[in-house]
C-alpha cells in the first residue's frame, strides 16, 4: 500500500493542470507529508464544473473488516475494482484525482526496520496525479470524535513498475499525468476509464529521498478537536503519527 504522500506545488498548477474551475482549499499551504484520515486536496466533478476541495484520506471499509471495531479510519489504496464494495464509486460522479509530488513505499531492511523511500519523476518533484474515487460518508472515524460526515477518498493501486518493484513488489498507485489522462479518468465510462489501471513505465520514477517519513520540510493539515482544518508543523506531525 501507499499511505504516505506529499504534495508540494501550488493551488494555481494543480488547477491548470486538472481544469478545475473552482477552488474551496483556501489557502492551500505546501504539504510534506500527508497521512493517512488527514485532511488532503482532491478534485472531483461538479455540477458547474471540476473543484479542488479537501477530504479525508480513507474510503469506507469493506464489512467483514469492521467486525469487533469501534471506529473506521478508512481505507487509502483500492485494488480490486471488481468488488461489489468498490463498484458503487466507480461512476463519473464519485471518480476524482488527488495531486501529489512524490510518495513513498516502506523498504524492508535486514535489521528488520521499514524505513520510506519517495519516488518522483525528477528531483524536481513535478506535479502528477492519483486516480481516485471519493464520497461523503458518516461514520466514527476516531473513537474521541464520535460519529462524523465527511467527504472521503482512496485512490486506486496496481502493478509495481521496475524502480517500486526493487522496494515494494507488490503494488504502486495509478498515475496520471497528462491532461488527455485525467479527462478520461473523469469523463469516461467505468470500463473505459479503468483501463488506466495500469503501472507507469519502468524507469519513469527515481529515487528522491530516504528515511523520513515527510519529503521536504514544512507545514502539514490535521483536524483539530472541533473537526476544523489547521496547520501544524509537519515535524510535529510526523512524530504523532509515529507515536
Amino acid at each position: 500500500m501507499c499511505n504516505l504522500y506529499s504534495l508540494t506545488k501550488g493551488q494555481q498548477a494543480i488547477r491548470e493542470l486538472a481544469g478545475a474551475m473552482s477552488d474551496r482549499t483556501g489557502n492551500l499551504p505546501p504539504l510534506p507529508a500527508v497521512f493517512p484520515d488527514y485532511p488532503a486536496p482532491i478534485v472531483r466533478n461538479q455540477a458547474k464544473g471540476r473543484e479542488l476541495t479537501m477530504a479525508r484520506w480513507g474510503m469506507p471499509s469493506p464489512a467483514f473488516a469492521l467486525k469487533g471495531k469501534k471506529s473506521d479510519p478508512g481505507v487509502t489504496n483500492v485494488r480490486n475494482v471488481k468488488s461489489p464494495h468498490w463498484r458503487r464509486w466507480l461512476g463519473i460522479e464519485n471518480r476524482c484525482i488527488v495531486p501529489y509530488t512524490s510518495f513513498s513505499k516502506n523498504e524492508a531492511l535486514l535489521d528488520g526496520t521499514h524505513p520510506p523511500v519517495w519516488f518522483a519523476f525528477d528531483e524536481t518533484r513535478p506535479l502528477a496525479f492519483f486516480a481516485g474515487i471519493w464520497t461523503r460518508w458518516t461514520s466514527v472515524r476516531k473513537v474521541k470524535e464520535g460519529e462524523t460526515t465527511n467527504d472521503i477518498f482512496a485512490f486506486l493501486t496496481t502493478d509495481a513498475n521496475k524502480e517500486v518493484g526493487a522496494i515494494h513488489p507488490k503494488a504502486m498507485p495509478v498515475i496520471l499525468t497528462a491532461r488527455e489522462e485525467i479527462d478520461l479518468w473523469m469523463t469516461a465510462p467505468a470500463e473505459e476509464a479503468l483501463t488506466l489501471q495500469r503501472p507507469l513505465p519502468d524507469d519513469a520514477l527515481v529515487i528522491v529521498a530516504r528515511g523520513n517519513r515527510r519529503d521536504e520540510g514544512g507545514l502539514a493539515l490535521t483536524p483539530d478537536a472541533n473537526g476544523d482544518t489547521i496547520l501544524i508543523d509537519a515535524e510535529q506531525l510526523d512524530q504523532d503519527a509515529s507515536a
